[in-house]
């Protein structure tokens, strides 16, 4: 359906949309199952994105003094203690951190969500919506976990959120940034707010939010954040969890191990502070540093360029969906404030692994088909639960988005091209006869479901 707030096919600028910074592989080209090679369209960025080239040069620049993190005296260790210290202060600017939080290097959103579980205090209980990633759903079932149903709007989802938070004390409210399902984003500084009023504490689930808007934990008066390099250009391995301290050095060592202690005896242990106390085992530190890479790089961006850039994209793709006949998107509120470059849909009478499959294997365009992590939101927008997402980043254009448009629809006007069948692994094309095993992994037995490359296309 069409949605008044982001526009209507008129509203579609005429002039091209660019890319706003070069990432690796953007010129990467696959083959297609009816014969050629086509430049590939990467459209699954809210799973995972590209590495931004100014992180991979960093990445780069780091490995010559690649060395033990905290653990030496020698100038390969001194110069990768400081990378790694460098990049945590550039992880907690990036996000607005107050300078008494904490910023903690874990691998992922799901890995800093899990820390915080950790150490919440004995006997609390979360509050969290229906609509959240897994990430930010199953780690609470440690603990009393509450879920409030969203609502049809934003706002009678506060005031079912208030509701709960009236009649049940609550430690902590824990909610997405932006779905990764619809990209609505909910008023973070109102659920802010109404958690503080009812002396709970907020954690945003920023896996979604932070590639796309600027994240300010005083001006949002947000106390967690967690956020996830693979989602933001950064695909080295790290993650973070920002925000305060007290749960923190309270809390017992999340991966005991060295670094993680002031000192050991036979007897007992003395553990150290956040965040260390938590970083137990060898940091990560080219994660560390890709993860501070990108951060500079989205952050030195205009204060509303990335947001711009992204609006223009949404308004082109959201009024071509709308145009072609049987595509319904998918939407969480209707007067959302915002919205991140996230569009899912179904199509009428089409499969999604389907629909995905032909987009991929006919046309060089690769999205995402499933349930997304959110089972129980997936269930209740769609009758069969699942749906195709096409998500945006610094990296798309306007040619990116117009050729998912058309393909789309010539998909649903024609039908596949080819003939596809049910795997383990989805839809694949049969025969598949383009070569998508640069790295001779099946000559090894290590790439066992051929029904896996339906959806994922490597550089030729």
């Amino acid at each position: 359906m069409p949605n008044q707030a982001w526009g209507v096919a008129s509203d579609v600028p005429s002039v091209p949309v660019l890319p706003l910074l070069p990432v690796v592989g953007s010129a990467t080209t696959t083959p297609l199952v009816t014969g050629g090679t086509v430049r590939y369209v990467g459209l699954d960025v809210a799973a995972t994105a590209p590495a931004l080239e100014a992180v991979v040069d960093r990445v780069n620049a780091a490995l010559p003094y690649y060395g033990s993190v905290h653990r030496g005296a020698g100038a390969a260790s001194q110069i990768s203690t400081d990378l790694y210290e460098s990049a945590r202060r550039d992880i907690g600017r990036f996000v607005g951190a107050r300078d008494v939080d904490v910023v903690v290097v874990t691998r992922n959103t799901t890995d800093a969500l899990n820390l915080l579980a950790h150490c919440l205090p004995r006997a609390s209980s979360v509050v969290h919506l229906d609509v959240e990633h897994h990430a930010n759903v199953l780690p609470w079932r440690t603990h009393e976990a509450r879920v409030v149903l969203s609502r049809a709007t934003v706002e009678e989802t506060l005031d079912a959120i208030d509701d709960e938070l009236t009649r049940h004390p609550t430690t902590l409210l824990a909610v997405t940034g932006a779905s990764n399902v619809t990209g609505d984003v909910p008023p973070l500084r109102r659920l802010a707010d109404l958690a503080h009023a009812h002396g709970a504490r907020i954690v945003v689930d920023a896996a979604q939010l932070a590639p796309h808007r600027r994240i300010d934990l005083v001006g949002l008066d947000v106390d967690y954040v967690a956020i996830s390099g693979h989602k933001l250009y950064a695909p080295f391995g790290a993650g973070a969890l920002i925000g305060r301290r007290d749960w923190l050095d309270a809390a017992p060592a999340y991966l005991p191990g060295g670094g993680s202690v002031r000192e050991v005896s036979l007897s007992g242990v003395s553990w150290t502070s956040a965040p260390a106390r938590h970083e137990g085992g060898t940091p990560n530190l080219l994660g560390a540093v890709a993860l501070a890479a990108s951060c500079r790089a989205l952050s030195a961006l205009g204060a509303t360029e990335l947001e711009d850039h992204e609006r223009a994209l949404l308004l082109r793709l959201d009024a071509g969906l709308d145009a072609i006949l049987g595509v319904r998107r998918l939407r969480l509120w209707s007067d959302a404030p915002d919205r991140v470059g996230v569009a899912s849909f179904t199509v009428d009478g089409l499969d999604p692994g389907l629909v995905a499959a032909a987009l991929s294997a006919e046309h060089g365009v690769g999205v995402r088909d499933g349930r997304f992590c959110a089972h129980p939101l997936l269930a209740r927008l769609v009758p069969n639960g699942t749906a195709v997402r096409a998500s945006l980043g610094v990296a798309t254009g306007s040619e990116d988005v117009d050729r998912l448009l058309a393909a789309l629809r010539s998909f649903v006007a024609e039908g596949p091209r080819w003939e596809y069948q049910r795997t383990a692994g989805g839809w694949a094309p049969t025969p598949d006869p383009r070569d998508l095993d640069p790295f001779g992994l099946r000559h090894e037995g290590l790439a066992t479901d051929p029904g896996c490359a339906a959806h994922v296309v490597l550089a030729s």
